[in-house]
């Protein structure tokens, strides 16, 4: 074999050692890569199950946490709130502005303080719309609105405001603990209707909520309302960790009468050194830019105390970073 054979020979076998060792290099250095990715995961990520007292009570009233089916359904409810991480925040810092306004009002009712957990689970603590028109943070249909003394139309919608629909789902909770004698199926009646709740009971012959066999919202509902009040009574126990200065402040408020006729809004406000905007924000039963209230009625508007900026309405007392315990 002439020398310059010889030569290529060589080169090809030293061409060839040196594929290999760059594909094995590169098999192993992706091997690593995907070992080290693992081991990240495995170091860095973390869920877990929620914890379950062994105790419970809503309203009062106890859970029978040593049924399988009630456990599992509470733990259920648990890991959906405690992993819907940005509504579950969004409800601590609501609850600072908006619990002040509910408390008082289920007490001087009393009605057990566990239903402004309800109201949690209802609307997220807005004034949501359902796809069955139901309205504001308690979630009344028109025809129940107006059964407890709402005023629904086109101009005002007292489904809305805060105040009044909160004193109207105060009596409609006491018509249901009156029927039913039971906080816990009072709330169950608040989802699924008086009627049909009752009509379940006679079939099935139970009273006991927990018990029973219901539509799929309704056999949630109660769980969801403890899972909350778990979550939101011990909020580092579910791995939430908020300040004070995280939550949205009460909003200091002045009282201005709003009566007359074909009221334009826009004037009213102006005439009342705020905005339209900030109007409907502060009231958002108005529902129209000209109130004609043809009824005459006199309506009673909320109006901020001051400008409505954040040092206005936070004061420095509120802005502590020190973390939460408890809402």
């Amino acid at each position: 074999m002439k020398r310059k054979d010889k030569l290529l020979m060589i080169g090809a076998v030293v061409a060839g050692l040196i594929v290999c060792g760059a594909v094995l290099i590169c098999a192993e250095i992706k091997e690593n890569a995907e070992e080290t990715w693992r081991k990240a995961i495995m170091r860095d990520y973390r869920v877990y199950s929620p914890y379950i007292p062994d105790t419970l009570t809503f309203a009062g009233e106890r859970v029978p946490l040593e049924q399988f089916y009630v456990r599992e359904a509470l733990d259920n409810e648990l890991v959906v709130n405690m992993y819907r991480q940005s509504s579950t925040v969004l409800y601590f810092k609501r609850a600072n502005r908006y619990f002040p306004v509910i408390e008082p009002i289920l007490k001087r009712n009393g009605i057990p303080d566990d239903f402004k957990y309800l109201c949690v689970i209802e609307s997220g603590l807005t004034n949501a719309t359902s796809p069955a028109k139901a309205q504001g943070f308690w979630q009344f249909i028109p025809s129940t609105g107006s059964k407890y003394g709402l005023e629904i139309n086109d101009e005002v919608d007292m489904r809305d405001n805060l105040v009044a629909s909160t004193e109207a789902a105060c009596k409609y909770l006491r018509t249901l603990y009156s029927k039913f004698d039971n906080w816990t199926e009072a709330a169950a009646a608040y989802n699924c209707g008086e009627n049909g709740l009752q009509r379940r009971i006679e079939k099935q012959g139970s009273k006991s909520y927990y018990d029973l066999w219901l539509n799929s919202e309704t056999s949630r509902y109660v769980f969801r309302i403890i899972a909350v009040k778990a979550i939101m009574q011990n909020p580092r126990q579910y791995g939430y960790f908020l300040r004070h200065c995280d939550l949205y402040s009460p909003i200091p408020t002045r009282t201005v009468k709003l009566e007359g006729q074909n009221v334009n809004l826009y004037d009213f406000a102006r005439s009342n050194g705020t905005t339209y905007k900030m109007l409907r924000l502060m009231n958002p039963w108005l529902k129209t830019d000209v109130l004609k209230n043809k009824t005459g009625r006199t309506y009673t508007v909320q109006l901020p105390v001051a400008n409505g900026t954040l040092h206005s309405i936070i004061g420095k007392g509120n802005r502590s970073t020190e973390m939460i315990t408890k809402m």
